[in-house]
C-alpha cells in the first residue's frame, strides 16, 4: 500500500474507528497487498466489509471457522483480498475488546458477539416489569468485555407518572452502581441527545431482549429508518426478532453503532471480574469481613451480612451476586481442569468438616 493509498484509507475508514494504532497493526498485511476494512455484518460464513473503496462481500472460511471465539465477527478490523471470486478475509487484527457469552451447547463454548467495542448500551423496556437480575447479568458481560456499560430505559412515554418512573430509575441505579442510567422515548425524543453524546465517540453495541426497543432506538440515533421495526404484543411486550444479524452502522454525529438481535440467553463466560464490578459494593464490604475467605453466609464478623441486616445492602443483590458467581464458576470449571480439581477438593474438605461437626454434635456413643 502506497503512502497516498494509506492516507486515502485512513480518511475513508476514520468514521468507522480507524486510527494510527490500527494502521500500525495492519502494516504487515499492507505489504502483502491486502486491504484494511471493518466488518459491518456477518451471515452464513460470509461478511460485508467496509473499505476505502466501498463495501465488499468476502468469505470468512479462511479464518478458523470451527472455533466460535476466533471466527470473524461484526466490529472486527480485517485484512481482505483486493479481488478474487470468491474474495477472502485473510486475517483479523488483534481485538481490543470482545463481548462474549456462553453458548447454549453442552460443550460450554464461548460465543463472541461483537469486537472492538467502547460502549455497551443495555436497552431495557419500561413497558414491562423490570428484571433487575437480567440487567445485572448483561452488565457483568459488558464489564468483562472491556467496554464501558450504560443502561438505557426505553419507552419512557409509557410511564407518564413522574413518581413511578423515578422509582424505576432508582431500582436500576441500585443494580448498576456508578453507571449512567438514561430514560429515553424514541417517540418524543426524550433522552436521545444524552445517548447520542455517549455513543458519539468510538464504537457502541446495543444489547437487550427482543422487544426492548433497540431497533427503534437505533433508527432514532441514525436519524432514519434503517432498521426494521415490528410492533410488540401489548400483553407481554414481546415480538419477533426485528434484527436477525449484528449490523455495524456509522452514526451521523460520529461514532458507530452495532445493533444486535434480541438475546434470550445471556450466559456468563469467564466473567468473574465483570460480576465483581457489577456488585462493587459487595466486594468492598467483603474486604471488611473478619475472614478473608468469608462466604457471607453464617460466619462471625461478616460485614456483608451485617449490611443486609441493617438494610444497607438489599438481600436481592446478595442473592443475585451469589447466583452469578456460582454460574460463572460452573462455566469456567467445565473448561479448566485445574479449577475443577480445586472445586472438588474444596467440596471434599467442606464435606469432611460437616461430617466431623455432625459426629461431635451426636456425641461419641451415637454409633453404638
Amino acid at each position: 500500500m502506497t503512502s497516498s493509498s494509506a492516507a486515502s484509507a485512513f480518511s475513508a475508514l476514520a468514521p468507522y474507528g480507524w486510527d494510527d494504532a490500527w494502521a500500525d497493526a495492519f502494516a504487515p498485511y499492507a505489504t502483502e497487498g491486502l486491504l484494511p476494512g471493518r466488518v459491518i455484518r456477518v451471515d452464513r460464513g460470509q461478511c460485508d466489509v467496509v473499505t476505502a473503496g466501498g463495501v465488499l462481500r468476502a468469505d470468512t472460511a479462511f479464518v478458523t471457522p470451527h472455533d466460535p471465539m476466533r471466527v470473524v465477527c461484526t466490529g472486527d478490523w480485517v485484512a481482505v483480498e483486493p479481488g478474487g471470486n470468491p474474495r477472502y478475509v485473510r486475517a483479523y487484527l488483534p481485538r481490543r475488546t470482545a463481548f462474549v457469552r456462553s453458548t447454549s451447547s453442552q460443550r460450554s463454548e464461548g460465543q463472541i458477539l461483537a469486537a472492538n467495542v467502547d460502549h455497551a448500551v443495555v436497552a431495557v423496556s419500561l413497558a414491562l416489569e423490570l428484571d433487575l437480575g437480567r440487567i445485572e447479568r448483561f452488565l457483568a458481560l459488558a464489564w468483562e468485555s472491556g467496554a464501558q456499560p450504560v443502561v438505557v430505559l426505553t419507552k419512557a412515554d409509557l410511564v407518564p407518572d413522574a413518581v413511578t418512573r423515578s422509582h424505576l430509575v432508582q431500582d436500576v441505579e441500585t443494580s448498576a452502581p456508578g453507571l449512567p442510567v438514561v430514560t429515553v422515548s424514541a417517540r418524543d425524543g426524550e433522552g436521545l441527545e444524552v445517548v447520542a453524546a455517549i455513543v458519539g465517540g468510538g464504537t457502541s453495541v446495543l444489547l437487550g431482549q427482543s422487544g426492548a426497543g433497540k431497533s427503534t432506538l437505533a433508527n432514532a440515533l441514525l436519524g432514519e429508518d434503517v432498521m426494521d421495526v415490528q410492533a410488540t404484543r401489548d400483553v407481554d411486550g414481546k415480538g419477533r426478532h426485528t434484527t436477525t444479524t449484528r449490523n455495524l452502522l456509522a452514526l451521523p454525529g460520529g461514532g458507530v453503532l452495532i445493533d444486535t438481535p434480541g438475546l434470550r440467553g445471556v450466559g456468563l463466560w469467564d466473567a468473574e471480574s465483570g460480576v465483581g464490578q457489577v456488585f462493587s459494593e459487595i466486594e468492598e464490604l467483603a474486604e471488611r469481613c473478619r475472614f478473608h475467605d468469608c462466604a457471607h453466609e453464617a460466619e462471625p464478623g461478616c460485614a456483608v451480612q451485617a449490611a443486609v441486616a441493617s438494610g444497607e445492602l438489599p438481600q436481592r443483590r446478595l442473592h443475585s451476586y451469589r447466583k452469578l458467581l456460582r454460574e460463572n464458576q460452573r462455566i469456567v470449571a467445565k473448561t479448566d481442569a485445574r479449577l475443577r480439581a480445586e472445586i472438588r477438593k474444596d467440596w471434599k474438605r467442606k464435606g469432611a468438616i460437616g461430617r466431623a461437626a455432625m459426629e461431635a454434635k451426636r456425641g461419641p456413643h451415637w454409633r453404638s
